[in-house]
């Protein structure tokens, strides 16, 4: 095996494990999700000797790891949800919003700018009938972003209170929802996952696009 001198570690310098510096981190929100880091650890598996292990080795991941999903968590008022991270294109810090007059749908905002392009900007609580919500007592205005939600062409920012991170769950093995959640949230969610402690509704993407896609028509 040839020496890993020349594999650029930056992951441990300016990334998730360092001063977090790294210019590429907000739209990636964790560095397993950065080209630069899986071009690394392919660098470093294809050195390898094949059938090479030791002691210290990691042990396999259990069986049912591959039924595993990124799931974004975030806040929205009191509510704590989930979006699969491949339905999203960005996390962004907040922007200005230029309002539109003669909105059809409440729920959208407006248009900001993402990337040098005016993109259409919808309240997520105010299509899940959130809005109407008490704030938490503890409101930290400097932890909202923006998701970036869609993918190229039909592309739609979803502005959230704050961000939590990235947990994988097996989106296969959701729990029921409760019998409190109704309306809209129920809709368009496809069950509960347990992230870090919290009960967490993941959201189905796909009915959730076809949504905002009625709102803007």
């Amino acid at each position: 095996m040839g020496p890993l001198s020349d594999v650029d570690d930056c992951w441990n310098r300016i990334g998730i494990r360092g001063d977090k510096s790294c210019g590429q981190l907000a739209a990636h929100v964790h560095c397993r999700n950065c080209p630069v880091y899986a071009s690394a650890a392919k660098r470093i598996l294809d050195r390898l000797p094949p059938g090479m292990a030791s002691e210290d080795e990691a042990p396999p991941p259990p069986q049912h790891a591959a039924n595993l999903s990124s799931l974004l968590v975030f806040r929205l008022q009191r509510e704590w949800l989930g979006l699969p991270t491949r339905s999203l294109d960005e996390v962004a810090g907040m922007r200005g919003i230029i309002s539109l007059p003669h909105r059809r749908d409440p729920a959208v905002l407006g248009v900001t700018n993402v990337r040098g392009t005016l993109t259409v900007c919808v309240s997520l609580a105010r299509l899940l009938g959130l809005d109407g919500a008490a704030p938490l007592a503890r409101e930290r205005p400097a932890a909202a972003r923006m998701l970036i939600f869609g993918g190229a062409g039909r592309a739609v920012v979803l502005p959230v209170d704050e961000v939590e991170g990235m947990h994988d769950v097996d989106l296969q093995a959701l729990d029921p929802l409760p019998s409190t959640v109704q309306g809209a949230s129920l809709k368009y969610s496809r069950g509960m996952a347990r992230c870090g402690g919290r009960a967490v509704g993941v959201l189905d993407e796909t009915l959730l696009m076809q949504a905002l896609q009625r709102s803007l028509a």
